[in-house]
């Protein structure tokens, strides 16, 4: 049963009828596995697997500026009106940090711009341990008469397909062969696609499916937004075709094999841009004035991070717990890193994290074994 508070996925109920084991996300239920890690991992990388991304937040943000109201708070380039008509609408989405004034994270997200060119409004794709950071940030810092935001989590899901043939199913399932795979297939991250113009009407929920391609992890992957009836029918329909139910825990390996730090694991609120390394895809250096600029162009351009979110590959280890201490190699004793993520990866045959490791370090401790720091 979904949580009377609106905590769990809205598409927990049909996620555990399908033999979905319940898990805790920073607040939100969803869903760790569906019994057989290994085979949800084999689909994922070999054929079809689909992946419940409903415990994310998802907002609408609309009004009379609304995009003129976002270019002041969000880091990157705005997203720019869709183009097409009728059938097919396509677009680009554009991912952004939210800064404090001292350049320190309140969240990421990604933006999609709706409607055509007389009407305007984002959907925003959030990480739900920033959501509320981001709600308080919006609250003093979009003026109410000319954009608000409205979570609409709770009556919009989406999923993510992933794997080598997720590209024909997306197109014959959620897009009824009105697009070629290969329009997918070719299309950078963020770009999307739907069937009739998406909109908010109103701000209070999202019309229409939304297909976005992905590299949040290292197989071809594409996230489906839309009203819970209709991405839970998606779903059910992906499914019935052949696509393997998967959960959080294999989505955390694929997304550390594929290198992508997350919102509320390896980034929080005392994270500098330039620290987690997603300056190049989340700032745009050409723009004009936004919360927290001042210091990403001085660390640009006069100074660096003392510290770098890194990929480290373990070896054939029992898995470190997250926050497990990295030293240095000299026999100080001294804490020159801390690990963030650690995933049992197929891909590498061992074990694989992310971490934090201080600036000009090669090589740390972990235990007794040294591990190589990525240049």
């Amino acid at each position: 049963m979904i949580d009377p508070a609106g905590v769990a996925s809205p598409l927990l109920p049909s996620l555990l009828d399908a033999g979905g084991i319940a898990t805790e996300y920073h607040g939100r239920t969803s869903v760790r596995h569906f019994g057989d890690p290994s085979a949800e991992y084999r689909a994922a990388t070999e054929s079809t697997a689909v992946f419940d991304r409903s415990h994310r937040a998802r907002l609408v943000v609309s009004g009379r500026s609304p995009g003129q109201m976002l270019n002041g708070v969000l880091t990157g380039r705005m997203p720019e009106v869709p183009s097409g008509a009728g059938e097919v609408v396509s677009g680009v989405g554009t991912y952004h940090a939210v800064l404090t004034p001292k350049g320190k994270m309140i969240s990421d997200l990604w933006a999609y711009r709706l409607g055509d060119s007389e009407t305007e409004s984002y959907l925003l794709d959030v990480p739900v341990a920033g959501l509320a950071g981001l709600l308080e940030h919006f609250g003093r810092f979009l003026p109410p008469r000319f954009a608000a935001a409205n979570d609409v989590s709770a009556c919009t899901a989406s999923i993510s397909v992933v794997g080598p043939e997720a590209v024909a199913a997306v197109t014959r399932l959620a897009l009824g062969l009105r697009v070629e795979p290969t329009a997918l297939e070719t299309t950078q991250e963020g770009a999307w696609v739907a069937t009739g113009t998406p909109s908010a009407e109103d701000g209070a929920s999202l019309a229409g499916l939304l297909v976005t391609r992905t590299e949040e992890v290292w197989p071809d992957a594409w996230t489906v937004f839309g009203p819970v009836s209709g991405v839970r029918a998606l779903w059910a329909a992906l499914v019935a075709d052949g696509a393997t139910p998967a959960g959080l825990g294999v989505w955390a390996t694929l997304r550390v094999e594929a290198g992508r730090p997350v919102f509320g694991t390896d980034m929080d609120e005392a994270t500098l841009p330039p620290e987690a390394g997603i300056v190049e895809r989340a700032i745009d250096q050409t723009k004009g004035c936004y919360t927290g600029q001042e210091v990403i162009v001085r660390i640009r351009d006069r100074g660096h991070v003392n510290r770098q979110l890194c990929v480290l590959e373990l070896g054939d280890v029992p898995a470190p717990a997250k926050g497990a201490e990295l030293l240095a190699t000299d026999g100080s004793g001294k804490v020159v890193g801390r690990l963030t993520s650690v995933v049992q990866s197929p891909k590498v045959e061992g074990v694989l994290a992310m971490g934090y490791v201080r600036r000009g370090v090669s090589e740390v401790l972990l235990g007794d074994r040294t591990v190589r720091v990525p240049s």
